[in-house]
């Protein structure tokens, strides 16, 4: 692409009033940007409303500034290393998932490995789920990731604080040092800016071994408005969505909705039943969602994902597998269920004193099998 095509894609993707169906429309009907703008009013009129045409011959306030910026982030020799890219409609990169959406964004920026391209997708699985999961939300998260990597799944994720941040983690790990996409974050601001900023070294790691995306303009900011707009995509990138956890309010449901009128599978982890994080994947299961325990499950949905004569798929995640396990040696681990527990129920269940409850729970918590939890709760952690 050079910069006058860029221009034109800018201009068009900014123009006020255009938003992408209109932009569709012009580009069927009259071919690339620069000849939609050198169409007569009367000749736009004839696709889009006469407020449109006229702001379609009009320059956007800042288009030669954004043309600037863009240009430069596309050029080689970032201190990063990593490539930058700008991905039209209709160009051959262009992933054909995004395509059956009934609003496909106009452009997609994207920033990874040069090895890798959003049309290796057709394999993938989303993963999603609260910002705040707990402790063996998080685990889960990153064990199942871990496992579709094994499978060679790539993961993709929205780069958010928890659940988010733990797949992409997951996904890593099971890439190791092997040159593949591993997993893709779709973030709801622009390529020049990471966001959560505690997320900076995960997403460096990420242009590494997989890819960053966005629909937006650089220099956009974590607008409110742009995540249900990045959850789209999520959901249009990936063959299924995995719902780890998720309250009944949540932008995770907002993507397992989107997933299923595309038509695509929605898998999700069930939780305790005192927890508020487990009520949105216990809605969707009502609803028809997958019930999930072990990456299998998901597996056996999506048999065409195993290629023949690749590796075996990998062991079952079983989410409380390690607990069990563990169990077995230690009885105050039974005695704590699955639930999160206070001390003084668990006084009540093993007729411990609190000082020896305290000093036992903070050796398994520093082993990894208990995490504490805000209120004075505990609650059993997996291994492995």
């Amino acid at each position: 692409m050079d910069r006058a095509e860029l221009a034109g894609w800018l201009r068009l993707s900014l123009t006020p009033g255009i938003g992408d169906g209109a932009a569709r429309r012009l580009l069927a009907a009259f071919g690339l940007p620069e000849k939609v703008f050198a169409q007569t009013g009367e000749a736009l009129r004839q696709v889009v409303s006469a407020a449109q045409a006229d702001a379609l011959h009009q320059p956007p306030p800042g288009l030669q500034a954004q043309v600037d910026q863009t240009w430069q982030w596309l050029q080689p020799g970032h201190d990063d290393g990593a490539a930058r890219r700008l991905v039209t409609l209709g160009d051959a990169a262009y992933p054909a998932s995004l395509l059956e959406m009934a609003d496909p964004p106009l452009m997609l920026y994207v920033l990874g490995a040069a090895d890798f391209d959003l049309t290796q997708l057709g394999h993938s699985i989303a993963v999603v789920g609260s910002r705040n999961p707990t402790p063996q939300g998080a685990a889960n998260a990153r064990a199942f990731a871990r496992a579709l990597g094994d499978a060679g799944l790539p993961v993709v994720s929205g780069l958010a604080l928890g659940v988010d941040g733990a797949a992409h983690q997951g996904a890593l790990d099971a890439a190791g040092d092997m040159p593949r996409l591993a997993t893709v974050a779709v973030v709801g601001t622009g390529l020049d800016r990471v966001y959560p900023a505690r997320h900076r070294d995960l997403a460096h790691r990420i242009t590494l071994q997989g890819l960053i995306v966005s629909e937006l303009p650089l220099g956009t900011p974590p607008l409110t408005q742009n995540f249900p707009k990045r959850n789209r995509l999520i959901a249009g990138l990936a063959r299924g969505t995995l719902v780890v956890e998720a309250a009944l309010a949540s932008g995770s449901l907002i993507t397992a909705r989107l997933t299923s009128e595309q038509g695509k599978e929605v898998f999700a982890i069930p939780g305790s039943i005192h927890s508020p994080q487990s009520r949105g994947c216990h809605a969707l299961i009502r609803q028809g969602a997958k019930l999930v325990e072990s990456v299998n499950d998901i597996l056996e949905e999506l048999p065409s994902f195993l290629h023949a004569g690749s590796a075996a798929a990998p062991a079952a995640v079983n989410g409380d597998a390690g607990a069990v396990s563990a169990a077995r040696e230690e009885p105050l681990l039974d005695a704590l269920g699955f639930d999160p527990v206070s001390l003084d129920a668990l006084g009540a269940r093993t007729g411990w004193s609190a000082a020896a409850l305290q000093a036992r729970l903070l050796e398994l918590e520093l082993d990894g099998h208990v995490a504490r939890l805000p209120g004075g709760l505990f609650q059993r952690a997996a291994i492995g």
